[in-house]
């Protein structure tokens, strides 16, 4: 026999007086209709039954729990533009918010592809055979990446989640790193973004041919797939395994959590992310990375953040590349979120990148970042979505040599080479990062 808790109880006596049910009934079928469904974040007290009561009365409909610990948070959806100051005044709802949509971060290509691209030297990184343009290239020698793994034999542990488009999961350089990923975007298990694309493709013709994918990305593919690619349907496509590849140059021995929140055009919704990272906490990952911003922000991503923090999880993100000093979430979530602007190769702030306080921790390398790309293949790319898994990787490097929280990680990582006030703390040096947490 089902019992009901004493809120849920008198959620259902509120509900069911006549008047008030008319005048709700009313509001819920008199809204202006929606070209499409009015998505919203919903926290309610009494959990999945007291949320399908309500949603029975005004004509939503309950997708799914977003995972929450206590099992509270909910995404509805409605045909009609459902008002959150009616949700607000039901007894048992607790909060309600707008289901908001973000983008992944890159920055407008400038020039030519950098010579460590073409690079295509085999070398043996860890275990697997890469090209050398991805293991010397100018960042990680000004992030002083080997020095530090060589020196006090570092090359990180944990797991390291990706929140992101996917992840090429057979790309030869993830082999015996990734872990099985989520796509959130399909509820479905599984995160290879290569199934966002519907063509077939030939990846790569030879390993000096290389095309313009997007506007922030040159990679090593042939002409045909690039102009596939080259669709506003696919802006982002990559993107993941662009942002993974930059884990794994950093942290080669951190296993990587592939969790698609994000379509291969760049959108997604903050349901899905807020999913992801309870997903990371449940799989006791150690870092998440996040590449992506909303311009709003949002209670229930601040309250997955936070549950993060206290599973002992430093969570990281890119501080957007509008080049302004502005607030982007759930980077300028600072108390909780290292966000990194982006530097160029001579130690300078980028252009396109944002910067300040609180929305950026620190800076790292995010122009011409050579990195893991679909098919196998390698690409150069621009934006401070490629800065911050430098500094992801390098909290991974700090679980190596003893478990750090995220006050722990950014104290390390804000020993860092000083620029200027717009990058805080400076810029990231892996090197000082590391010997700052060995010496606590």
């Amino acid at each position: 026999m089902r019992t009901t808790s004493k809120s849920t109880r008198r959620l259902l006596a509120w509900l069911r007086q006549p008047i008030l049910l008319a005048v709700l009934l009313c509001l819920a079928v008199s809204a202006v209709p929606a070209h499409a469904d009015t998505r919203i974040i919903v926290r309610v007290q009494g959990g999945q039954f007291a949320v399908q009561t309500i949603c029975a009365l005004l004509g939503c409909h309950v997708q799914y729990g977003l995972g929450d610990p206590l099992g509270q948070v909910f995404l509805v959806t409605s045909p009609n533009l459902l008002s959150i100051q009616l949700l607000l005044s039901i007894p048992g709802v607790l909060d309600a918010e707008v289901d908001q949509t973000g983008r992944t971060l890159a920055a407008t290509y400038p020039g030519a592809p950098p010579p460590a691209l073409l690079d295509n030297t085999p070398v043996n990184y860890y275990g697997t055979t890469v090209r050398q343009g991805y293991v010397q290239q100018p960042a990680t020698q000004l992030i002083n990446l080997a020095a530090a793994q060589s020196t006090y034999n570092v090359v990180g542990s944990g797991i390291v989640a990706v929140i992101d488009t996917g992840v090429d999961t057979t790309h030869p350089a993830l082999q015996g790193v990734l872990l099985p990923g989520q796509d959130f975007t399909r509820n479905q298990s599984g995160a290879d973004e290569k199934g966002d694309v519907t063509q077939s493709t030939t990846a790569v013709v030879d390993q000096s041919t290389t095309a313009v994918v997007d506007q922030s990305t040159t990679a090593v593919i042939d002409q045909y797939t690039a102009n596939i690619l080259n669709q506003p349907q696919y802006a982002a496509f990559g993107h993941g395994t662009m942002v993974a590849g930059v884990v794994h140059l950093t942290a080669p021995g951190a296993m990587i959590l592939p969790l698609k929140s994000f379509r291969a055009d760049g959108t997604g919704y903050n349901s899905d992310v807020i999913r992801a990272i309870y997903d990371a906490a449940r799989n006791n990952a150690s870092v998440i990375n996040m590449s992506f911003s909303f311009a709003f922000p949002s209670a229930e991503l601040n309250s997955a953040v936070k549950t993060a923090n206290k599973n002992g999880i430093v969570c990281v993100a890119a501080a957007g590349n509008d080049g302004q000093q502005i607030q982007v979430y759930p980077a300028a979530y600072s108390t909780m979120v290292m966000g990194v602007a982006s530097t160029s190769n001579s130690d300078t702030l980028s252009g396109f990148s944002n910067y300040g306080a609180p929305t950026v921790w620190v800076g790292a390398p995010g122009e011409g970042v050579v990195t893991l790309y679909p098919y196998g293949t390698y690409a150069a790319t621009w934006g401070t979505s490629f800065s911050a898994p430098f500094v992801a990787g390098t909290a991974a490097l700090l679980q190596s040599v003893s478990p750090a929280n995220e006050t722990q990680a950014s104290q390390s990582i804000a020993h860092a080479v000083y620029i200027n006030s717009a990058l805080v703390n400076g810029r990231l040096d892996v090197y000082q990062a590391v010997q700052s947490w060995r010496s606590q």
